[in-house]
């Protein structure tokens, strides 16, 4: 039997942007990988940073939210797996294609708990402690009612399989732990990368899309910076990203060594020459890949506890600090001295290789697609809640649709 899978992404993917784009790319590698016939479809409009997925042979599909012409798409595509990008994309789509394509396999890609990154998010805002009061809000309820929809859910964090486990008490069967795919890093690659001596100033880099991004080069700017750049006046912070607003680039200072570089093409290039990455993140989600860009590379990390969340057991690549005066004198150490910059830069590539390589979950996690394929109904038949919950939401969420729909082509 051919096997084919429909990609519904919230956005079109842009590895060079975003972490969420380079995931993206790594589960159609995964796909492409075992002879999927993979089509891609997306309501959102194409950026010009939009990697071109025609170039690799997968077709690409606009479509439209509440209109009955993805009815009539998804029924002549008829797949056998569906992979919704982020549970948004499940609430608009989800009970078309558990009606029009009741056999195809459902599978949530979570990118990160949205609940948990809001949370956080407002608990920050109200300067108060992070606890189930904040975690368990709008966004929870229909976050894990989309879990609870979907045959399979991938989580890219061991932090938020937990969280899933212990708070929201989810059954086992309905997560996937699914981190980013890492290329493992060959002896020969670790001994050519840059060396201490080789590498000068800092650098943060992410998605200024992406709020926990912006606040952190704020945080740095205001905080963190002026007390580094006191111990070595001659650093300087080199900030990239895409989509900086103006409120960002008004944050450059030439004198004071912050320097707002916007989109850079090649990541790799620029991260191999700073010699320290700084991620103080007060708030957020998933797996960082800017950090994981940073262990790639070569180049130790100072990390906030949340930016660091999900990477590590043991050993670390730099440091794990949430006092901003201490998170300060440890960056100022970890440029400083190169025995200890040696041991982070060494620890990064050990990290990748042990918990990230690919080749570790590949298999398994396509061993597990076609295990739920043969039984989709009995798996199905086991999550009554969301057997329940894909009624109510069919129920509630098809006929507001539908009056959308009615009431565009009326006006």
């Amino acid at each position: 039997m051919s096997k084919s899978v429909l990609i519904i992404g919230f956005v079109w993917p842009e590895p060079k942007s975003s972490a969420a784009g380079s995931r993206m790319m790594q589960l159609i590698e995964l796909f492409q990988s075992q002879k999927y016939k993979i089509t891609f479809a997306t309501a959102c409009a194409k950026s010009d940073k939009a990697f071109d997925l025609k170039s690799i042979g997968v077709d690409t599909k606009s479509i439209v939210l509440n209109d009955s012409s993805f009815d009539t798409f998804i029924k002549d595509l008829n797949p056998n797996t569906v992979v919704f990008d982020r549970f948004m994309t499940e609430e608009q789509f989800g009970w078309r294609v558990a009606e029009h394509c009741p056999t195809a396999l459902r599978i949530l890609d979570t990118e990160d708990l949205h609940c948990l990154r809001k949370g956080r998010q407002n608990a920050f805002k109200d300067q108060k402690p992070f606890d189930k009061t904040y975690l368990f809000n709008d966004f929870a309820h229909r976050e894990i009612a989309s879990i609870y929809r979907c045959d399979i859910s991938l989580i890219i964090s061991e932090a938020e399989m937990k969280i899933l486990k212990s708070d929201f008490h989810m059954d086992r069967n309905l997560i996937y732990y699914l981190p980013f795919l890492v290329d493992p890093i060959s002896e020969v690659e670790q001994e050519i990368s840059p060396k201490f001596g080789d590498r000068t100033h800092f650098i943060t880099i992410g998605n200024f899309l992406h709020e926990p991004n912006v606040q952190s080069v704020q945080y740095l700017k205001k905080t963190i910076w002026p007390l580094i750049k006191s111990a070595l006046p001659d650093a300087e912070l080199h900030i990239y990203g895409a989509y900086a607003s103006q409120k960002i680039n008004d944050l450059n200072n030439k004198k004071e060594g912050f320097l707002i570089k916007g989109f850079v093409d090649d990541v790799d290039e620029v991260m191999k020459k700073a010699k320290v990455c700084l991620a103080p993140l007060q708030f957020g989600a998933g797996l960082k890949g800017k950090l994981i860009d940073a262990m790639k590379n070569g180049t130790p990390c100072g990390m906030s506890s949340i930016a660091a969340e999900g990477l590590f057991n043991k050993a670390i690549s730099g440091f794990i600090e949430d006092d901003p005066i201490v998170f300060a004198e440890k960056a100022v150490e970890l440029y400083s001295k190169e025995a200890l910059w040696k041991f982070g830069k060494h620890y990064g590539f050990e990290c990748l290789n042990k918990r990230f390589k690919k080749t570790k979950f590949e298999e398994k996690f396509l061993l597990k697609i076609e295990e739920l394929q043969v039984d989709l109904e009995g798996n199905r038949l086991n999550n009554f809640t969301g057997k329940m919950l894909q009624y109510n939401n069919l129920q509630s969420t098809k006929y507001m649709s539908k009056w959308i729909e009615e009431k565009n082509t009326k006006s």
